[in-house]
């Protein structure tokens, strides 16, 4: 580089300034493009999991209406229904004692 002259040495500067910058713009928008796709791409993601769930949730519905048979569901509320009594009255218990304890 030694025997280059002044005039060649603006040159490749001039030439190099416009290419870096090129480069840079290049990179600037390949990354900008790339955050897109991520982002575009998890939104489908997300679409696709809740699609997902809302076809497990009625295929759960379908199985209990059709597999489940109806005396089963009746004798698993009425026992539920039982239990919840049961701590109903476990409840009124304990809040009369706590009342006659003032």
């Amino acid at each position: 580089m030694e025997g280059m002259t002044p005039t060649m040495m603006w040159w490749i500067n001039a030439v190099e300034a416009p290419v870096v910058a090129a480069l840079f713009w290049m990179i600037h928008g390949l990354k900008k493009d790339i955050e897109a796709r991520l982002e575009t791409r998890d939104l489908r993601h997300g679409d696709g999991l809740s699609r997902t769930r809302d076809e497990l949730a009625a295929f759960k519905l379908e199985v209990a209406r059709t597999y489940v048979p109806l005396s089963l569901i009746r004798e698993a509320d009425r026992r539920m229904s039982e239990h919840l009594l049961r701590i109903e009255e476990k409840l009124e218990d304990l809040r009369h004692e706590k009342e006659a304890r003032r």
